[in-house]
C-alpha cells in the first residue's frame, strides 16, 4: 500500500482528490489544507508521494518542498491542478512506477 499525502488549499477539491486516489486498491490518500499538519503527517506516516494541489502560492510551495525534502530527500513531489480523474491516476502511477518527479 502506497501512502500519498495530498496538500491543497481548497477543501472541496481536496476531498474529491482524496476520494479518487482511495478508489485505487494499492493507494491510501491522506489529505490536508494546512502545511503544519502536512509536515506532521509526513513525519508520522511512510509517505511514498506528495501531491500538491490547487491554491498553494509559489512561495508556500517552495517552503513546503524544502521542508519535505529536508525530512526525506528521496520523496516524490508532484503537482496536480486538475484535468480529470484519469489524468490524476496516470500522473501518480507514472511517478510511483518510474520514480519520476513531474512537477
Amino acid at each position: 500500500m502506497e501512502n500519498i499525502l495530498v496538500i491543497s488549499r481548497h477543501p472541496e477539491i481536496l476531498g474529491v482528490v482524496v476520494r479518487l486516489i482511495n478508489q485505487q486498491p494499492d493507494w491510501n490518500a491522506i489529505g490536508t489544507c494546512v502545511d503544519q499538519e502536512a509536515l506532521q503527517i509526513f513525519q508520522q506516516e511512510n509517505i511514498a508521494l506528495v501531491l500538491l494541489g490547487n491554491g498553494i502560492l509559489p512561495e508556500e510551495e517552495e517552503k513546503l518542498r524544502a521542508e519535505l525534502l529536508a525530512i526525506n530527500p528521496a520523496v516524490l513531489i508532484i503537482q496536480h491542478y486538475g484535468g480529470g480523474s484519469g489524468l490524476l491516476v496516470c500522473e501518480i502511477r507514472q511517478a510511483l512506477e518510474h520514480k519520476v518527479i513531474l512537477g
